[in-house]
């Protein structure tokens, strides 16, 4: 992917993250996380980190997986040193060493793994770092790309003229992974080298396979491109419940824009300055939510709070 060396600190992100058992799933296995970009210490700052992660294994081994990935790559990229994909690189490397061994010392979690996604946002560029079939996109002047492989049996075949695209969507082994965290002692992520840009507009978006095997790529781009990030993700949910929810069903997405044009929620214009997003997790609210408790979905909302100094 290109660099860019002429970063723009004016632009910020505004995100919100949601994660929900389905229909199905007795249990949600997936995990999501998200350390928004900090504004001060800039010597020191290295951007923000998101990350989708669709656990495997069985029981609640899968969830352990995930939850672990989560944890270990959230911890190591920020408490090392070095460039932004060796940090990526190294964090998934240790996640799979520790997923591992957890896998192979206890006897409730043998087979277990997650797939991972991450993005690592510094300023106005973002990295990717991917195993697995979770999924990151791009949706730009109303183009969706989808920025991340699928380490997948059926798109391998693909890619070597073995199958359709349409045949893939119906093969029984599209469930077929090549590679997660913690299956095996070694693994090798997709790490982006270089980052790519950001420009005042863009929408990212991350999501396990439960939104991305539910809900047309048309209606993604539709749904992300026309609303805020939380109604977004909980209109993508609706839309995959609607489909069947098959899977648990977990995404993210992050609206690019500039600094000075954003209003915090529940402020004037008499505010000056946009500081840092609020992370603020609400996991457990009593109401129902289309027949159904709203502690079924796990919610990260990020707002932006006015800076305090005045």
């Amino acid at each position: 992917m290109p660099s860019s060396r002429n970063k723009i600190p004016s632009l910020c992100l505004n995100g919100a993250m949601l994660s929900d058992v389905g229909l199905v799933r007795a249990l949600n296995e997936d995990s999501v996380l998200y350390i928004p970009p900090q504004q001060n210490n800039s010597d020191q700052n290295r951007g923000g980190l998101a990350l989708v992660a669709d656990g495997m294994g069985g029981h609640a081994a899968g969830e352990v997986a995930s939850a672990m990935a989560a944890d270990i790559i959230s911890r190591r990229y920020f408490d090392l040193e070095g460039s932004v994909p060796d940090l990526l690189t190294s964090a998934f490397k240790e996640a799979n060493r520790e997923i591992f061994k957890k896998s192979e010392s206890n006897p409730a979690c043998k087979g277990m793994g997650t797939t991972c996604t991450a993005l690592a946002f510094d300023d106005s560029q973002v990295w990717l770092a991917h195993i697995g079939d979770s999924r990151a996109y791009l949706l730009r002047a109303g183009e969706l790309q989808q920025l991340s492989e699928d380490q997948t049996l059926v798109a391998r075949m693909v890619q070597q003229g073995e199958l359709s695209e349409e045949e893939a969507e119906n093969s029984p082994m599209r469930s077929v992974i090549l590679q997660a965290l913690g299956t095996r002692p070694d693994i090798v992520p997709i790490v982006w080298k270089e980052a790519m840009p950001l420009l005042e507009g863009d929408v990212l978006l991350l999501c396990s396979d439960g939104l991305s095997n539910m809900v047309p790529n048309e209606t993604i781009a539709d749904i992300a491109g026309r609303l805020p990030p939380y109604e977004a993700c909980q209109a993508l949910i609706n839309a995959a419940l609607e489909a069947g929810g098959q899977d648990n069903i977990s995404l993210g997405i992050f609206s690019v824009a500039a600094a000075a044009k954003q209003i915090p929620s529940g402020q004037d214009n008499s505010t000056r300055r946009i500081k840092i997003a609020n992370l603020v997790a609400d996991a457990t609210k009593a109401q129902e939510t289309n027949g159904r408790s709203a502690a079924a979905t796990r919610h990260i909302v990020l707002k932006q709070a006015p800076n305090k100094d005045g």
